[in-house]
């Protein structure tokens, strides 16, 4: 986005568009206070107290209830309608047409409806936390049915609005456009192809040497990696800072980004990766326009565009053999100079082919079929087909089909292991697959328009990768609707054969 496409920001409004600024001014506040309500979810994820958790769900829901209110207040009808026959420049319309769409979400749902899902998802993520370790499905179930409950009634009330099914109206909220009519096709697709290109892989890797992993590695010493290599990628310290949470994530706001991670003693690779793939998603919200923000313009287009770009940074440019030999020096000077550090042998165990148990550790090519497993069941489960008891079954059969794995009885690493469920987030997942779709894109139209790309990464600069990212994903934000950002990035709307091509080229050396 050039400087002449944001010279008509907010602060330029002027008195012959009063209803948009007085939309403007309500979506300032907004921000503001969903700045520190992502604050509040950062403390009780990393830092807070279990005590302190029922008083903490009371007070989030007094804040979302707030939010709520100030989002459908009677006014804002009206300064919608005078809005658009004001006179606004083309980036103010863009930003007109997000606040629509947010105002219209947001009246579908009654005040208590939005209070209510605040107190359930934090009762359940908070047991959560104790229950999965102790492989406490029993104990977890109640709290769970009850934010099942909720995200049914959302659904419900979101469908009445639109008239699409419910379980589309909630992938809308994080992927706004996309439906099941056109996600079940790319996973039908996946289920073609993707058995098979799992088994040509294991098979050409089986008789590959490989030096396993020699802990244990210090966790102080993997956090102090961890920062290091999130400089190399340029993630701003000042305005930032990296903590340890059970699931790892990324929240705050673009001026005061709170990422977290953690980390195993035997697998100093699991934690960075992990922490790659955060700085990803926030290099993305550091880089969101600045004189935008505030305005629901600024805001990611979607979840599948943020996971592009946590994906662009782990998958594409974390396993990247030029980026391997750039991780050996700094791999060795937190653990010491191990045979298992050697660039080749860290090559290969950055790109080890394994399906497992756990998503969040799953190798680049068997992991869509943990988010195809986590969609057709939340699917099924929003649109009343199944209810929550039903799910350890359905999990079990599922991960023997998609990965050949037994996961009977273990409910830690199977249907409790993620945080999605208990925080309410259906419709998310995926957006995973997605984001892994378009970081392959996005990496073919970066290497036609850098040639030398390759060369550059394996020579440490990354400079390239950033600034294509900037000007094509972080900057335009949600100046656009999702096709139009893919086809004025990449030359054309979501492609997923450049994600085959991609792991076919990585994996089995196929041009």
């Amino acid at each position: 986005m050039s400087s002449a496409d944001l010279a008509a920001t907010p602060a330029a409004t002027s008195a012959a568009t009063p209803a948009y600024a007085a939309l403007t001014q309500r979506y300032r506040q907004l921000h503001h206070l969903e700045h520190l309500q992502s604050l509040a979810h950062w403390d009780q994820a990393s830092h807070m107290p279990a005590g302190a958790a029922p008083a903490r769900a009371q007070a989030m829901a007094e804040l979302a209830g707030l939010m709520h209110r100030l989002r459908t207040e009677p006014a804002v009808q009206g300064q919608l309608a005078q809005a658009g026959q004001e006179l606004l420049s083309e980036a103010e319309r863009a930003n007109l047409r997000e606040i629509e769409r947010d105002w219209r979400l947001a009246n579908a749902l009654p005040d208590a409806l939005v209070q209510r899902r605040e107190i359930a998802t934090a009762a359940c993520e908070q047991a959560w936390r104790t229950q999965r370790p102790a492989n406490d499905w029993a104990g977890f179930l109640p709290n769970l049915r009850a934010v099942v409950a909720v995200a049914r009634d959302e659904a419900e009330l979101l469908s009445q609005l639109s008239g699409e099914r419910p379980y589309d109206c909630l992938l809308d909220r994080f992927e706004p456009g996309m439906r099941c009519a056109q996600l079940d096709p790319l996973f039908a697709d996946l289920r073609q192809w993707l058995p098979d290109l799992i088994q040509r892989v294991l098979a050409h890797q089986r008789a590959t040497p490989l030096l396993p992993l020699q802990g244990p590695y210090p966790l102080d010493a993997q956090r102090a990696l961890c920062e290091r290599v999130m400089q190399l990628l340029q993630f701003n310290f000042d305005g930032g800072r990296l903590d340890i949470s059970t699931h790892p994530f990324c929240g705050g706001a673009p001026e005061d980004v709170r990422l977290t991670n953690r980390y195993d003693l035997h697998d100093c690779l699991n934690g960075l990766l992990g922490a790659v793939h955060e700085t990803g998603h926030g290099r993305y919200e550091q880089g969101r326009p600045r004189d935008w923000l505030g305005q629901p313009l600024s805001l990611a287009r979607s979840m599948g565009i943020h996971e592009s770009q946590s994906l662009a940074f782990e998958m594409q440019l974390g396993r990247h053999p030029g980026f391997v030999a750039l991780l050996v020096p700094l791999l060795q000077q937190a653990f010491g100079a191990r045979p298992e550090f050697e660039a080749e042998n860290l090559r290969r165990l950055l790109t080890r082919v394994q399906p497992g148990l756990i998503r969040v550790d799953a190798d680049e090519v068997s992991y869509a079929p943990h988010v195809m497993l986590r969609y057709e069941i939340e699917r099924a489960l929003i649109e009343r087909e199944i209810e929550a008891d039903d799910i350890p079954a359905l999990w079990d059969a599922g991960m023997a089909e998609l990965l050949g794995l037994d996961t009977r009885g273990n409910h830690r690493d199977g249907a409790m292991q993620d945080v999605h469920w208990p925080a309410g987030m259906f419709g998310y997942f995926p957006c995973y697959t997605l984001g892994a779709m378009y970081a392959a894109q996005w990496f073919a139209a970066l290497r036609r328009a850098v040639p030398d790309l390759d060369a550059r990464i394996a020579l440490g600069d990354l400079t390239p990768v950033f600034d294509w990212l900037a000007t094509h994903i972080w900057q335009p934000a949600s100046r656009w609707p999702t096709d139009e950002l893919a086809l004025r990035a990449s030359g054309e709307p979501l492609n997923p054969a450049h994600y085959r091509a991609h792991l076919e080229q990585r994996y089995l050396g196929l041009a």
